[in-house]
């Protein structure tokens, strides 16, 4: 009988051994799985800084030219309205003259459609 309770025994402790062997595996399981998630997300953090960048650098180059662009624009823009307004300038007196010339100079004549009847 004591062997019986002494093989009884030694079942229950390889059994209990067993437990925690099955337990330290699920751990460690656990554990790389935690593992390989933070080092996919830090893969995936890099990667979209990486792309970030690109795309930072990217449109930089694009909005600088197009700056440049705008610039020229604005510059030329600048050029014709300096251009309009000297041009107004030199022939404010003239077209004055002209436009004060037609509304003072009134000359009364009859339509050539108008018809007398009597």
């Amino acid at each position: 009988m004591a062997s019986q309770s002494q093989g009884i025994q030694q079942l229950l402790q390889a059994e209990k051994r067993a437990a925690e062997k099955v337990a330290d595996a699920r751990k460690r399981k656990a554990r790389r799985l935690k593992q390989a998630k933070e080092e996919a997300q830090m893969e995936v953090e890099q990667y979209r800084r990486e792309r970030e960048q690109e795309f930072q650098s990217k449109q930089q180059a694009a909005m600088g030219s197009q700056g440049n662009l705008s610039a020229e624009v604005e510059q030329a823009t600048r050029r014709q309205v300096q251009g309009m307004q000297s041009s107004q300038q030199r022939n404010r007196e003239r077209v004055l003259a002209q436009l004060l010339g037609m509304v003072f100079d009134v000359r009364p004549q009859v339509h050539p459609n108008y018809r007398i009847t009597a």
